[in-house]
């Protein structure tokens, strides 16, 4: 994720919580995750992980798509490849691109995801309930356990799942896990 989309994004962070009339200490309740971890996010001093964007986007009800969506300028009808919006968790080894042109009234769309060798990277609930997902694996393997079933995933494998409770991601290696994720709202 470039600079200028990290400190956007820290402020829409901090808009929402304001929105809701939430202290950062009631935020901290509701996504558990600690008010310093909080207040430096919201002022841009730290880069979210994907399991802290996760536990604050289930708290907000929103998914992340529709969270980095919120940050960019006026949805555009086409987005070509090298103007999609990548971001990185750089301490889990995890990419996520948007692939599909963001638009927050639409409720389907396609994130393309590289998972490093080793990488395990667990979500408590999703941020929104019900959410479909459609993950086809296009590189690497992917072990994916939702709500406590684990599914191991191969080159071309396709998994259909709703997201109601705790899901994992874990790329046992030895190559990244590469892959598509086509998300529906509810």
């Amino acid at each position: 994720m470039g600079d200028d989309l990290e400190v956007r994004l820290a402020g829409r962070l901090a808009e929402l919580r304001t929105e809701r009339g939430w202290s950062l200490d009631e935020l901290a309740r509701r996504a558990d995750v600690s008010r310093s971890t909080l207040s430096r996010l919201e002022r841009g001093e730290i880069s979210p992980t994907a399991a802290l964007l996760g536990r604050l986007c289930a708290a907000y009800g929103r998914p992340m798509s529709r969270l980095l969506a919120e940050v960019e300028p006026e949805p555009p009808q086409l987005v070509r490849a090298g103007q999609q919006p990548v971001w990185r968790d750089r301490e889990t080894g995890f990419t996520r691109r948007s692939v599909s042109p963001p638009h927050p009234g639409l409720r389907g769309e396609v994130v393309e995801a590289r998972l490093a060798p080793g990488a395990d990277i667990a979500y408590d609930e999703p941020p929104v309930a019900g959410l479909e997902h459609h993950l086809w694996v296009i590189g690497g393997g992917l072990e994916l356990t939702v709500e406590g079933t684990t599914h191991v995933l191969g080159v071309g494998d396709c998994l259909r799942y709703r997201l109601w409770g705790p899901s994992r991601f874990v790329n046992p290696g030895p190559e990244a896990a590469h892959y598509v994720l086509l998300i529906v709202l509810p």
